[in-house]
């Protein structure tokens, strides 16, 4: 780290190069650099997030970062809430399903683990039941699972797929995690 950091409302928010970090529509990255542009004549600072996972880099505005959501990795307290969630009853929505995947995109997004925990485990089926989900309501699944489980690992520091077959053994009532 070269001790470049980044403050944000008034200090809650310290980053440093090298910290993982989660925006909420990508999910977890890593803070690659700051830097200056000159855009019409004025400098501009920016934040380089790397999110090796899907293979891409995304430069943010520093003026822009508190209105993104971008964050600091959960606490383990927060995910401890959130692997609670996954632990309870599905809650059936009967609303139509373009509403409530709306709702699951809009939960998704929010970047809280909570939220998408949620969606995780309303949305979950056991092997016997797979045939009955929808390729859309499969996807919208994947992508919750994907973003808790790649925060669980960041957070604990373990393996991705490791994170992932944790969650879903919790998701199937095998209550040790």
């Amino acid at each position: 780290m070269n001790g470049e950091v980044l403050k944000k409302n008034n200090d809650t928010l310290n980053l440093e190069i090298g910290d993982l970090v989660v925006y909420p529509t990508y999910g977890v990255g890593q803070i690659e650099e700051f830097d200056t542009h000159e855009i019409d004549g004025d400098k501009h600072d920016f934040v380089m997030i790397n999110f090796k996972q899907d293979k891409m880099k995304l430069r943010i505005p520093m003026e822009k970062t508190a209105k993104s959501g971008l964050r600091k990795l959960s606490n383990k307290n927060r995910l401890s809430k959130a692997l609670d969630v996954l632990k309870q009853k599905p809650t059936l929505k009967k609303d139509m399903w373009i509403k409530r995947a709306k709702e699951y995109e809009k939960n998704i997004n929010s970047g809280d683990p909570v939220s998408i925990a949620e969606v995780v485990r309303d949305l979950h089926k056991d092997q016997d039941s797979l045939e009955q989900q929808s390729y859309s309501e499969r996807q919208i699944y994947l992508t919750a699972l994907n973003r808790l489980s790649n925060e669980y690992a960041a957070v604990e520091n373990i393996d991705k797929k490791f994170a992932k077959d944790k969650l879903e053994k919790l998701l199937n009532n095998d209550q040790q995690l």
